[in-house]
């Protein structure tokens, strides 16, 4: 009987540079498939190298056929047997497979897989390798090809089932082919058919049969059986659900005719720690915790996933968007797919759709993600449609309708893609929904891609109204308010969005998991997209989707955030989600307030209070409609470490070298509280039966390895992956820290009920370098803040003293910065901070509000941990914007249109209309300027119009100061600046606005700063004139007589200096001595010059003695002058 075994065990990996033709034989080391070599190196996951992989077959029977089937292998692989060539695939993610007979020897044969990573090769993080697994088909002449039994099941009236199965096969002599449906293990239908051709169409039909719906996934057995001359060749499993699926322009998903909305999440194909490399276990629990989470549909983002997840999805009640492309034929990025897709896309989808089609949880094939092709011209519609025939060429009785995700929609040529294909996934774009079900009535629109706020687990960035998405501690805020520029306003507004969109299907939220790579809106390691981290720890957004996403009468949920340890009186946003009608909160016994959620139809899903900060506990309850208590969660204040905890998922696990055991690993204070801000160090070694293969804290900014043994904690947790041997025993999990008690586990590795063949259990972390710190450190956890003198600043209080203090106190490093900031952690000109170690002296300037910030770089090159305190200044007067320091556009003051949030502390305009932003107060002295610099982001290449005014646009008193274009070869997530000359020179205290009228990011502005020292300067700017008699007009100051002094500050003549002065001047008497006067910081010198008569304005050069250094200016005119003056400049 045809077999087919797996093939993982026995493989040798070496790594070359790109060109290399062959590694030397000892480069070879042993390794385990799946298997990611990017993984080993967080500091470079996207390094160019080649990956060889060779494996020896040995075979005594060459009468069969042979083939090699690779679930994946990221990319452009080639496969030789003996050295001989049998095959190449381009693609990573679609399985592909190869017939080796002909290449085969008896005895000993050599397979040797060459696999080329040239980045960049995707938005993202890939891997690279054999990362899912490989099996050898052994057949006998006749047999049925893989993926080759296709099954359709409709519903016809009165719960009666057609069961069509199509066959193909490859035949050798009298052939019958047999379909049996099992129910369990029970055989309930089998029918047997003669056949001798390729194809074999059978049909059952089965009445009232248990239905597959998400809560209830009941699967049925189909085994397909191939018999030859009354003896059983081949025999095919397919696992089938009956249901039906109704996509609906009006009423959205329907299944079994109950109308549900699909609450989804987009998946990359990473598994934290584990890299590219696939683990079933892993991928399953990851399934689990997005099931409580009240998921229940998963779009593979943007690539054919695991066939596992498949299975997974049928099995748990998830339904499906497998998705293909992430690119056509326009690139991306440099080396990816779009090289190849014209000549193989029709054997991806070919390989795609075949090995899918079956599915009871597939409802949707995506061909493509934010396709270029699709809104650029009409060959977009000519792929879509080419696409759209290839998936029903294999899928001719649509299992699954097509469907593609663009953020294009407001585009003609985008729309007109979606109208071939008529299911249309939008990204970001819930605000054409409406418009395009009126205008498409016949479409199926659906959120294929929402969200997008970014949070990082257990980091919290007050206040929660100001919307903040770049900080020093390249974090982004847990509360809530950390928002991109495209996407949702908040996770509240996603889910409402689409709530009250009846017509939707659903949405595919950005995304479930954090993922490696797209690092949005820092150059860090991973995502901050995801509603649970790398190291699989949810975080508070997880709970905001759970509470609109269950029901509590089915499990009452309630969680409190964030956790309680801050500075004293600090004032901290508390938030509390609840899938309950009502939540209350307490601290230390008392109540803060109640709040009402209405779920269905209410905008603020989530209850929020502003609490001055005491030690002490918070408490959270969740009511039922008669008031009675569901839920409760609990916050307690905790002070620092004094032992360490560890958690494992389960105590057993199978010795088969694939079964995992996750182990959270955090702290306790010494009464037992969780330290939820710790930072600790451990150490992670695992002895006996087990092996320890990652470790992982969620944290983006740590470059610590996946493989290592030894990392940080972050936000109090960390996570340790244990995987199995092949040999059951005791596993020994020892955990140390410096300075605390060593904490050990005991484990089980279990024999398995079945032989392990084909799989090997070699590789383990191993000790690596530390890049985070150091190896025996104490890292601080948190800076504490004290106000002196209070929080108010007056005309009788303008210096207050705040004191830091590290913990815990043996922290290993005790450095601080400190800085004057607004709510958004832009620095602000309304204070001055003068510091002094862990002291540091506050000196307000000007009215309004503003925090005191501390941080700490924790051992490293960057911001690690934050502190504040909010002050207050009143009575001082108005603090000016200097516009010759750069000024973030998070400063700005008003504006129209759509604004949101930029990266580097910047703003983004609209996407779709015009947008003006202004900033008002700014001090541009009495010479000012007419030179700016703009660091902008754009999205493109295109050039991009910007109006600069004064003042309001269109405003009464307002004047355009220069119509602009930016245009700069656009580099992803990097500001490229640009300056420009405006029309006239700004002075004085003015507002400048900018107008946008498409997408860009503008990180600020800045101008340059006065020069007046080689520069012609119009005496009617002069800083200061005084004295007895002069007569200013508009091109000149006339008629100056006794004792007047015209003033300039501010002249940098430098070392070189000035020799001479350029004087445009009238003297209507014979002469005029003028004393120009410097002023500097070697006291005052004069020079004295005579301007002749003249009948007019002219222009004198006067030589005078050296004169440098930085130096204000001034004109003295003695009694009997007389003179009119019009400019001047120095020379050197």
């Amino acid at each position: 009987m045809n077999e087919e075994r797996l093939l993982n065990d026995e493989w040798y990996f070496a790594k070359t540079v790109l060109d290399t033709e062959q590694p030397e034989d000892n480069a070879y080391q042993p390794v385990d498939l799946p298997h990611d070599w990017l993984i080993e190196d967080s500091t470079n996951l996207y390094e160019n190298s080649i990956g060889w992989y060779k494996r020896r077959l040995d075979l005594d029977d060459l009468d069969k056929l042979y083939f090699l089937y690779f679930d994946g292998v990221y990319m452009d692989s080639q496969i030789f047997v003996n050295g001989i060539f049998v095959g190449e695939w381009k693609y990573g993610y679609s399985a592909f497979e190869f017939e080796i007979t002909e290449a085969l020897k008896m005895g000993s044969n050599e397979i040797l897989v060459k696999v080329v990573h040239q980045a960049p090769n995707s938005r993202w993080y890939s891997g690279a390798g054999i990362y899912r697994n490989v099996s050898l088909k052994i057949r006998e002449q006749s047999y049925i090809p893989t993926d080759g039994v296709y099954v359709s099941i409709t519903e016809n009236s009165h719960d009666e089932w057609h069961v069509q199965i199509e066959t193909e096969a490859i035949i050798q002599g009298e052939a019958t082919m047999t379909q049996q449906l099992f129910d369990g293990d029970e055989l309930i239908l089998s029918k047997t058919e003669s056949t001798q051709s390729f194809h074999t169409t059978q049909k059952l039909i089965v009445h009232h049969p248990e239905r597959w719906s998400l809560q209830h996934p009941y699967l049925y057995r189909l085994v397909t059986l191939l018999m030859i001359d009354g003896k059983v060749v081949d025999q095919v499993e397919n696992r089938i659900g009956f249901r039906t699926v109704k996509l609906d322009p009006n009423y959205g998903f329907l299944l079994n005719g109950e109308k549900i909305k699909l609450n989804g999440v987009c998946e990359h194909h990473d598994l934290g720690a584990l890299g590219a490399a696939f683990n079933p276990i892993a991928l399953r629990r990851r399934l689990h915790i997005l099931k409580d989470m009240g998921v229940n549909g998963i779009r593979t983002a943007h690539n054919m996933p695991a066939k596992e997840l498949m299975h997974f999805a049928d099995e748990m009640g998830f339904v499906v968007i497998s998705e293909a492309f992430d690119m056509w034929e326009r690139p991306k990025t440099t080396y990816d797919y779009a090289r190849f897709f014209k000549e193989w896309y029709k054997k991806d989808v070919r390989s795609w759709v075949r090995r899918d089609r079956n599915h009871p949880s597939l409802i949707l094939w995506s061909i493509g993600n934010e396709i270029y092709d699709t809104h650029v011209d009409e060959r977009g519609q000519e792929i879509t449609r080419k696409l759209l025939a290839e998936v029903r060429k294999h899928d001719p009785y649509e299992n699954a309708k097509v469907t593609i995700g663009s953020n294009y929609m407001p585009w003609e040529n985008a729309q007109k893609c979606a109208d071939i294909v008529k299911i249309a996934g939008y990204n970001y774009a819930e605000k054409y929904y409406r418009e395009h079900h009126e205008k498409y009535p016949d479409w199926v629109i659906y959120g294929s891609e929402t969200a997008s706020t970014v949070q990082s687990r257990g980091i919290y960035h007050f206040p929660y109204e100001q919307s903040v998405l770049s900080d020093d501690d390249q974090q982004c805020s847990s509360l809530g308010n950390s928002t991109t520029s495209w996407g949702a306003k908040s996770t509240e507004a996603c889910i409402t969005d689409d709530r009250d969109a009846p017509f939707s299907l659903g949405t595919f939220i950005w995304t479930g998991f954090d993922y490696i790579g797209e690092p949005t809106p820092y150059h860090t390691k991973n995502s901050y997209l995801g509603q649970i981290d790398t190291a699989t720890f949810p975080k508070d957004s997880y709970y905001i989707y759970q509470s609109a996403w269950t029901d509590y009468k089915q499990k009452p949920m309630i969680h409190i955030f964030p956790y309680w340890d801050f500075n004293e009186g600090q004032i901290i946003d508390v938030r509390v989600a609840s899938n309950a009608p009502k939540v209350e909160l307490q601290c230390n016994g008392e109540t803060i307030g109640t709040f009402d959620i209405d779920h269905e139809h209410g905008k603020q899903l989530v209850g929020w209070w502003k609490v001055p900060y005491k030690k002490g506990e918070l408490k959270a309850i969740a009511y039922d409609e008669d008031g009675n208590i569901i839920a409760t969660d609990v916050r307690r204040s905790f002070s620092d470490p004094a032992s360490i905890s560890l958690r494992p998922d389960k105590t057993r696990l199978q010795a088969d070298g694939e079964d995992l055991i996750f182990i959270e690993i955090s702290m306790k204070d010494k009464v037992g509280n969780p330290v939820e801000n710790a930072t600790n160090r451990v150490e992670v070694q695992v002895t006996g039966a087990g092996r320890l293969v990652g470790l992982d804290n969620g944290d983006s900014t740590d470059y610590d390895s996946f493989k290592g043994t030894s990392r940080r904690l972050f936000s109090g947790k960390l996570m340790a992956i244990i995987a199995a041997k092949l040999e059951p025993g005791d596993i020994h999990v020892e955990v140390s820290s410096e300075g605390l008690p060593t904490e050990t586990i005991t484990l089980q590795a279990v024999q398995p009920s079945q032989e392990i063949i084909g799989r090997s259990a070699l590789l383990e972390n191993q000790p690596k370098p530390i890049i985070m710190g150091q190896q025996h450190e104490i890292p601080a956890r948190r800076i504490d803040l004290r106000s002196l003198s209070g929080r108010t600043f007056t005309k009788e209080q303008t210096e207050i003293e705040v004191v830091a203090e590290i913990l815990p106190a043996n922290a290993s490093y005790q450095e601080v910065e400190w800085r004057v900031v607004t709510d958004a952690g832009i620095d602000t000109n309304i204070a001055t901070i003068e510091s002094n170690g862990k002291r540091a002296i506050i000196r307000a300037l000007g009215d309004g509000d503003f925090r005191v910030r501390c941080t700490s770089k924790n051992g490293t090159d960057h911001v690690r941990l934050i502190s504040e305190l909010e002050f207050t200044a009143e009575g001082l007067g108005k603090a000016f914007k200097n516009p010759y320091e750069f000024i973030s556009a998070g400063l700005y003051d008003d504006s129209e249109g759509e604004v949101s949030n930029g990266n580097e502390r910047g703003i983004a305009s609209s996407r779709d209309g015009m947008t003006k932003v202004g900033f008002h107060d700014i001090d541009f002295g009495n010479y000012g300027s007419n030179t700016i610099t703009l660091p902008i982001f754009a999205l493109t290449s295109n050039p991009y119009e910007i109006e600069i005014w004064e003042g309001k646009p269109q405003a009464e008193g307002s004047s355009l100061l220069a119509s602009v274009i930016y245009q700069k070869e656009s580099r992803w997530n990097v500001y490229q600046a640009e300056t420009y000359t405006l029309a006239k020179r700004l002075k004085g205290i003015t507002s400048i606005w900018f107008v946008f009228n498409d997408k860009v990011h503008l990180k600020g502005f800045k101008f340059a700063t006065p020069n007046r020292t080689w520069s012609r300067n119009e005496v009617t700017e002069a800083d200061q004139i005084y004295g007895d008699s002069y007569h200013p007009t508009e091109d000149a100051i006339r008629n100056i007589g006794n004792n007047v002094t015209i003033s300039f500050d501010a002249f940098d003549f430098g070392k070189e200096g000035a020799t001479q002065l350029v004087i445009a001047g009238h003297s209507p008497i014979d002469k005029n001595t003028i004393h120009v006067q410097f002023s500097g910081e070697q006291g005052k010198e004069r020079r004295a010059i005579e301007f002749l008569q003249s009948d007019d304005f002219v222009i004198r050069t006067f030589h005078i003695e050296k004169i440098t250094g930085k130096q204000k200016v001034e004109f003295i005119f003695l009694p009997g002058s007389k003179f009119d003056f019009q400019w001047f400049c120095f020379k050197k």
